[in-house]
């Protein structure tokens, strides 16, 4: 049970924000926007400046982001990015926004 609760639990040192924050935040310079959806997803309809990065590629590409900057993390509905962020987390970013809702909640 502690298992299934865990994946729906925010992650410690990860920020949540939503579409309507993003929005914002876009032209920062300071701040990496990662799209951890797959290849096809992304391709199908993404958002700028989000880069794509995998889920499955985050760990061994992780090397492609500055861990001095905010990564702001996006996926289609927030499951996939936050684990992501967890992934980032544990590699030792400290500045790691999750995006409550994805996608799916950008209006």
């Amino acid at each position: 049970m502690w298992f299934v609760i865990s994946r729906f639990m925010p992650a410690k040192g990860v920020a949540n924000t939503t579409p309507a924050l993003v929005k914002n935040r876009t032209k920062e310079k300071n701040v990496q926007f990662i799209d951890v959806r797959t290849p096809r997803e992304y391709k199908t309809n993404h958002k700028k400046p989000f880069k794509n990065i995998p889920l499955g590629d985050i760990a061994t590409r992780s090397s492609e982001l500055d861990k001095d900057k905010e990564v702001i993390v996006l996926c289609q509905s927030g499951m996939r990015s936050m684990k992501a962020a967890k992934t980032l987390r544990k590699q030792g970013f400290q500045h790691i926004t999750n995006v409550k809702g994805g996608l799916a909640a950008w209006v």
